[in-house]
């Protein structure tokens, strides 16, 4: 369930130095803003951001971006950011539906996905963030050699996932329908949902998406 109407989550973001307010103004300049040439990974649907937050902290050569278009849920966030205040790590408060008008084509070496809203009814098949249009829109900005990573515990999700890969013209690098339990399983950081799904013993499904070669 998403937070709702946290006290102070708006103006705290806006007073944060970590959320960018105009991104459209640094597209094509991102490595500006964090000073050096080092890849970009982006991470759609962060969430609180446990996640991004713990890869920033492991990953000091690798620069990070967070999109979360909920207030509250980008608030805690960024009490974890205030507190570890890591240099390779920013956030934008907007809709991933306009990623291509913040960032320049092949300016983002990777892209997280993890337990995207599944937008469960058929007419809104194109709003989920691992659906033929938003593959279009990753096109866009990745690097020729970069790749999409996906994680989900709903399985309708996933398989319609695996088939919009394909549709889209991409090749599966990596699929498990139970990455706990697969040759995948070294080096994952997991999410808050991923933490409670796994608690219940929901199977968590990942997929790795890259251009076809």
């Amino acid at each position: 369930m998403r937070l709702r109407n946290v006290r102070g989550a708006k103006e705290a973001i806006d007073a944060s130095e970590y959320v960018i307010k105009e991104p459209v103004k640094w597209k094509g300049r991102w490595r500006e803003l964090f000073g050096n040439d080092h890849p970009i990974h982006l991470e759609i649907g962060m969430g609180k951001g446990k996640f991004i937050t713990t890869l920033a902290a492991e990953h000091p050569n690798i620069n990070y971006i967070g999109i979360e278009r909920f207030s509250s849920v980008l608030f805690r966030a960024l009490e974890k950011q205030q507190e570890q205040k890591l240099a390779n790590l920013f956030f934008l408060r907007e809709d991933a539906a306009a990623i291509t008008e913040y960032f320049a084509p092949s300016e983002i070496d990777r892209i997280y996905l993890n337990f995207s809203d599944p937008w469960p009814k058929d007419r809104h098949a194109k709003r989920r963030l691992t659906s033929k249009e938003f593959f279009s829109r990753y096109d866009q900005i990745l690097v020729p050699d970069g790749e999409v990573q996906f994680k989900t515990d709903n399985r309708m999700l996933f398989d319609f996932s695996l088939e919009q890969v394909e549709e889209s013209g991409w090749t599966l690098a990596i699929k498990t329908f139970d990455l706990h339990h697969s040759d995948y399983q070294d080096g994952n950081v997991m999410t808050e949902y991923e933490e409670k799904f796994s608690a219940k013993g929901n199977p968590i499904c990942k997929l790795v998406a890259i251009r076809q070669q």
